[in-house]
């Protein structure tokens, strides 16, 4: 079943508590309040549904997807701390979005490392790693001998990495697979292509994947939404937030 987050009804204090404390520090101090998108995608996200977020450029989405995850993974290095095995996989159409986002998250891991030192607590090493065409050979051998938390890839390398018995061992341990820019693909050969793909990975995956979709603002979106889920089993939720960005707009006249 789909349940439609079309409206922003959650309290965005009451969503903020679900984090673990030194998470929801980080965000209110460098980011304030969250945006509709990110809001009603936690919402969904923490109750373990397969989600997928249409929203505008610049309306957070990406944090949305990432910062459940990055949160999941920051509990568990302080509680009993982190294996070096691959738990998120971002699939990316794009390879310069995919270098894009390898380095955006370095911001977050280290705010979060840097609040829980200051707490106190073992700052916790999440790491991440890019895997695309041109990813050398020597990172590929490095990434199979000490996997990252996190793996940025594309729809071509996914399929490569499935194809190898050595990668796609190391692919049984993800548990969360976030589909970025769906709108790039679907409808496509290449989008049909990594579909497969995304069956594949549930089949190889040790532990039932949790699903999430970033796209900007498609119709119909229900279409989306059944292209993202597949064969998933499980409750999922659409999030949709509109069409546009809310402007400020300024008039200077000399």
């Amino acid at each position: 079943m789909i349940h439609n987050y079309f409206s922003t009804q959650h309290s965005a204090f009451s969503i903020a508590m679900r984090f673990h404390p030194i998470v929801q520090q980080w965000f209110t101090s460098t980011l304030g309040q969250p945006t509709a998108a990110q809001r009603d995608g936690w919402a969904s996200i923490l109750d373990r549904r397969h989600t997928l977020i249409a929203a505008p450029t610049g309306s957070g989405k990406t944090l949305a997807a990432f910062l459940a995850a990055l949160d999941e993974l920051t509990r568990e290095a302080l509680e009993t701390g982190l294996p070096d095995e691959v738990r998120v996989l971002y699939i990316s159409p794009l390879k310069a979005l995919s270098t894009d986002i390898h380095k955006n998250l370095a911001e977050p891991r280290a705010g979060i490392a840097a609040r829980c030192a200051a707490a106190g607590l073992t700052a916790p090493r999440i790491t991440s790693a890019v895997r695309t065409g041109d990813t050398t050979s020597s990172e590929r051998a490095a990434m199979l001998r000490t996997p990252p938390h996190i793996l940025v890839t594309t729809p071509e390398s996914l399929y490569l990495l499935l194809t190898s018995e050595r990668s796609r061992h190391m692919l049984r341990t993800v548990r969360t697979v976030i589909v970025d820019e769906i709108h790039a693909v679907i409808g496509t050969r290449r989008g049909a292509h990594l579909a497969l793909s995304l069956e594949r990975l549930r089949r190889v995956a040790e532990q039932p994947l949790l699903r999430i979709g970033l796209s900007a603002t498609q119709k119909p979106i229900d279409e989306v939404a059944r292209y993202l889920f597949g064969t998933a089993v499980g409750p999922c939720g659409i999030v949709y937030t509109g069409h546009r960005r809310d402007m400020d707009l300024g008039i200077d006249v000399p």
